[in-house]
């Protein structure tokens, strides 16, 4: 689901004299607002937009859409969204591109979102290029083309937007409406990661991991593995286990190992979750135990793990009826803890 642009809207205007009336108030119900006093924002504010402020509906529309200061209602927001996008406020066609995205007080109607990034992006609006270039990418609303998809993305990560600068790094990785390009791939990456970007230090910690676009460098992959797995990336989790597991750009440290494996199975990764079983079966960082090593091996393989159901089937063969009976029971047990505890 996409999410809306939240900031309210600021005006300062001057007129010939001083600033106009409604310039005063709208101030007066931004400043209540920013304080958290939406009675008053809602009061100045509505006045305005019923008057055809763009600004005050474009709040408006906020609020109802948050459910500050009013009942939430999404109906509307889109209402209030509208008239203030009917003026060209881009922020207010960005928010309304995304209520006919997400099927939000309007039925889901991808043409219709598409209608309303377009004119948010040509004003320059980041999240509506993003957003757009996503749909061009995906083939939502428009019929699929990479490279419109780049074009926007560009717009967007010229702006510094962070999911725009990961999109545009993938769209050079992959060779997708640009010529593959490791090189460039790794520079949106980097600008990205440097934003704190979960899935762009991801993948930067690939690129190095692989040589791609930068000189091999397991140190620098553990680095942005680190920062990604920090933020709870799964994937980034697993491969920084995999690094402490095989002493790659860190000393090996099966305790290490098995606390990242730990993290990554407990989100549900299916190959952490096999590694995990791989650490108890063995007893490199944890104690050695057969039930546990078939608990995980068993969870991995109800998620399509072939080697997880490989490593299952041979521990079924040397375990006794009764070690089998608790090693089941334990599996469906972490599984009813969404693999939490286990």
């Amino acid at each position: 689901m996409k999410s809306i642009f939240q900031v309210a809207a600021f005006a300062t205007l001057l007129a010939m004299g001083g600033q106009t009336a409604w310039a005063q108030d709208f101030n007066k119900g931004l400043a209540a607002y920013e304080a958290g006093d939406f009675d008053t924002a809602l009061q100045e504010w509505r006045p305005l937009a019923e008057q055809g402020n763009a600004w005050a509906q474009y709040n408006l529309g906020l609020m109802y859409d948050n459910g500050q200061g009013v009942p939430q209602d999404y109906t509307e927001a889109v209402k209030w969204y509208r008239l203030a996008a009917e003026q060209g406020d881009a922020d207010a066609q960005y928010n309304l591109g995304v209520m006919y995205d997400n099927g939000q007080g309007v039925p889901q109607d991808y043409r219709e979102a598409v209608k309303w990034y377009r004119l948010a992006a040509e004003q320059g609006n980041a999240s509506a290029q993003f957003n757009l270039g996503n749909m061009y990418r995906i083939g939502e609303g428009v019929p699929q083309d990479y490279t419109e998809a780049v074009k926007w993305f560009r717009m967007a990560a010229e702006q510094e937007h962070a999911s725009a600068q990961y999109n545009l790094g993938n769209m050079y990785d992959n060779g997708q409406g640009v010529p593959q390009d490791y090189t460039e791939a790794v520079k949106w990456f980097r600008m990205a990661a440097e934003q704190e970007h979960a899935f762009a230090q991801y993948n930067l910690g690939v690129m190095y991991r692989n040589g791609q676009g930068v000189p091999q460098d397991d140190r620098e992959a553990v680095k942005w593995y680190r920062l990604a797995a920090e933020q709870e990336h799964a994937s980034a989790q697993l491969n920084l286990g995999v690094m402490y597991d095989n002493g790659h750009g860190v000393p090996q440290d099966d305790r290490e190992a098995v606390k990242w494996y730990r993290l990554a199975a407990e989100q549900g990764n299916a190959s952490a979750q096999f590694n995990l079983g791989i650490m108890y079966a063995v007893g490199n960082g944890v104690i050695q135990d057969n039930l546990y090593a078939h608990m995980w091996f068993n969870i991995a393989a109800s998620q399509g793990d072939e080697e997880g159901q490989n490593n299952r089937e041979k521990l079924t063969a040397i375990m006794t009826s009764e070690d089998l009976s608790k090693a089941q029971q334990l599996a469906r047990e972490c599984v009813a803890k969404n693999y939490k505890g286990c």
